[in-house]
């Protein structure tokens, strides 16, 4: 198969991209324009592998976009190139509109495009698969049951409407033009390469250098935690099988309070390297909330584990102590970050 792949040096797409080339025969077309969050370290290990190959190329040039269908000629599209982080959608959420609602148009527009030039029986095997969150379906309070497929749409923050919207879009494509389109809904991922921003790898970088680890409010909001290679894994099944109108909710039933992954973190952290200060929960602060803040999201996978025949192996004790080791081990690539494009600093309180 040849999978046109968007987002593929950031954080879950580097992880697919590594997945199909360690273990497929799958080949990747790489569509990625490089924005702040992306490197592409995430994929050297597999970039001189001839079935790989990166276009610099933003999916908002609906040009550019039409010229890489006709020219690498995919049998499916994978589709994650997006603005992520909500903190920084509350700072600026019109890079969001472009590249999550915009952005998604352009690239369905021109897949729509290419795929009604196929022969019947190409047509009939195309698939564009759209990686979404969990976050558009809004929020749980402690006793609401997990997310799953029919949960209605709640998004509550510019980050999740963007991509509620983005969802709405492949859905309506489906459904107008018969376009062999389905989508894939997570909760939160953490794992290796993680831009420094989110809540594990900030809070991690934080702790090995010794400076305040900040936590929203109390930190009892909930989030349900699953593994970025174990994700990748599902998103691989998902496009070799899934269902053109489909709908998938991916997750690995780990939900944790932002306070219990934090405190993980420091008791791992002060096993792997102990601190002469002391344990590094000593350096928890909390600090005021982000507005808006979702209280709990948790998904039930029981219909993509069973469709996908996948299931997340890794725990979440070994899963965060996987991700711990390797920021321990890899300095040079945060370290650069931290010098150059995100110091740390708090960011989504314009409100």
């Amino acid at each position: 198969m040849k999978i046109l792949l968007t987002g593929g040096c950031g954080f879950i797409g580097s992880a697919v991209v590594r997945h199909i080339i360690k273990n497929t025969e799958h080949s990747v077309l790489n569509v990625d324009c490089m924005t702040y969050a992306a490197s592409e370290d995430t994929v050297a290990e597999v970039s001189s592998d001839p079935r790989y190959s990166h276009v610099r190329a933003n999916i908002v040039n609906g040009v550019e976009m039409q010229r890489l269908f006709e020219e690498f000629k995919p049998d499916a599209v994978m589709h994650l190139a997006a603005e992520s982080h909500v903190d920084r959608s509350i700072d600026g959420p019109g890079i969001f509109i472009q590249t999550n609602i915009v952005g998604t148009y352009s690239l369905l527009e021109a897949a729509r495009k290419y795929w009604n030039t196929l022969k019947p029986e190409e047509k009939q095997a195309f698939r564009f698969h759209h990686i979404s969150t969990d976050e558009v379906f809004g929020h749980l309070e402690p006793n609401d049951p997990p997310f799953t497929e029919t949960t209605p749409y709640d998004p509550r923050s510019p980050y999740s409407a963007s991509k509620a919207s983005s969802d709405h879009l492949v859905r309506a494509w489906y459904h107008t033009y018969g376009f062999p389109s389905f989508v894939t809904n997570t909760t939160n991922n953490y794992g290796i390469w993680h831009f420094p921003e989110k809540l594990i790898p900030l809070v991690t970088i934080n702790a090995i250098e010794g400076k305040e680890l900040p936590v929203y409010g109390k930190g009892e909001n909930i989030r349900d935690w699953l593994f970025v290679e174990d994700h990748a894994e599902a998103l691989v099944k998902a496009v070799e099988v899934g269902k053109p109108g489909e709908t998938y909710a991916i997750g690995a039933r780990q939900p944790r309070t932002n306070l219990e992954v934090v405190k993980k973190i420091c008791a791992v952290l002060d096993e792997l390297s102990p601190d002469p200060a002391g344990s590094r929960e000593r350096l928890i602060r909390f600090v005021n909330d982000r507005p808006g803040h979702d209280f709990r999201y948790e998904i039930d996978p029981s219909h993509a584990e069973k469709e996908l025949d996948w299931k997340a192996k890794h725990n979440f004790e070994d899963g965060i102590r996987k991700t711990v080791q390797w920021y321990l081990d890899n300095r040079s690539w945060w370290e650069g970050i931290r010098s150059k494009r995100y110091t740390g600093q708090r960011l989504g309180t314009k409100a």
